[in-house]
């Protein structure tokens, strides 16, 4: 299994309780190190997401992802993802397909619709068509992926005559997963077309999502998809610490400040540590403890899913600081990422 983490490139720390503003070069610059650092110890994958929103500096997610390149050897880079409905799909590919040049075969992409909804308005697109949007430009991504020159028409972008896409990666295909939520036609489609599937669960029981993972298994069959042409990955908020009551106390400060601002966003109440503890228990989404206690739930995770090949952690949703995130990484590296490769 591939061990991973996924960051949001949060430019708020909170330590024990009280909020320290980075500058955002700062923050950028601790980003980079601990990406660096996941090179270090062994980690698979390093995701970067795309936000339009003044806590997060990640809306030009490939810019971070060149630059931690050029700081590694061994570990792949991808978007976390990528909001495809809003972007053109023609420079995505560039940028990423440069991505690929830069470190020498090491980009993936991850695409979706998006759960935060910013970026619509803010480059002119209609919230009303949602999904009619990601599904032209989920089309028009693969077609470039597959063609040097592409002939295609839709409706939300001008039709391309057989203008070539420029620079190709450096993989012969660009591996690209489909970010799904919790929506069955995101399952299924992602089995029709036969692409890699990365489900963010963030809160309630992971296994409650096997019927929509059997549901993208069966749709990729019948699309005439091997099962090893359908891998399942796992996106979870999650925190690693050499005990489990020590992860708990440092993660649920800043979780619970991020999330009951959130709610308070759309009306909903504050987050409380009975529900974070419930979370983190033995059934619940998040992946928050000592090393191996989190090694065992992801297996758990893994058999009630019905295999998973990739596991991310999105740890900086606590706004955690710098120190802790580092710890927190040498501990993903060398305890957690060997017991799930054994």
């Amino acid at each position: 299994m591939e061990v991973g983490i996924d960051s949001f490139a949060a430019a708020t720390l909170l330590d024990n309780g009280t909020g320290t503003t980075l500058s955002g070069a700062e923050a950028i610059a601790q980003l980079l190190e601990r990406i660096e650092r996941a090179d270090q110890v062994g980690l698979d994958v390093f995701g970067v997401g795309e936000h339009h929103r003044p806590e997060y500096l990640d809306s030009a997610t490939a810019v971070i992802l060149a630059a931690a390149a050029a700081r590694t050897e061994r570990i792949r880079l991808t978007s976390a993802v990528t909001v495809l409905s809003a972007a053109d799909p023609v420079r995505v590919f560039q940028q990423f397909a440069t991505l690929d040049l830069i470190s020498r075969g090491r980009a993936e992409m991850v695409v979706g619709r998006g759960s935060s909804i910013e970026a619509f308005p803010l480059f002119g697109f209609d919230l009303d068509d949602y999904d009619a949007l990601f599904t032209e430009k989920l089309d028009l991504l693969l077609t470039i992926r597959g063609q040097e020159q592409v002939q295609w028409k839709g409706k939300f972008r001008p039709a391309l005559h057989g203008e070539g896409i420029y620079p190709r990666p450096m993989q012969q295909s660009l591996p690209i997963w489909l970010g799904v939520g919790g929506t069955p036609q995101s399952f299924a489609r992602a089995g029709m077309l036969g692409l890699p599937l990365m489900v963010a669960i963030i809160g309630g029981d992971t296994h409650r999502f096997r019927p929509l993972v059997d549901l993208y298994r069966e749709a990729g069959r019948r699309a005439g998809y091997t099962p090893d042409q359908l891998p399942v990955g796992l996106h979870s908020l999650g925190y690693v610490a050499e005990t489990t009551q020590q992860a708990k106390d440092e993660f649920f400060p800043g979780y619970a400040h991020t999330f009951t601002s959130r709610a308070k966003e759309r009306g909903g109440l504050p987050v409380t540590r009975g529900q974070f503890d419930a979370q983190a228990g033995p059934l619940g989404a998040l992946l928050v403890g000592n090393p191996e206690e989190v090694a065992a739930k992801i297996q758990r995770h893994s058999e009630a899913l019905g295999g998973i090949t990739r596991v991310t952690f999105q740890m900086d949703v606590a706004t955690l600081p710098h120190t802790k995130l580092l710890e927190a990484i040498d501990l993903l590296g060398t305890r957690v990422a060997p017991l799930l490769r054994g």
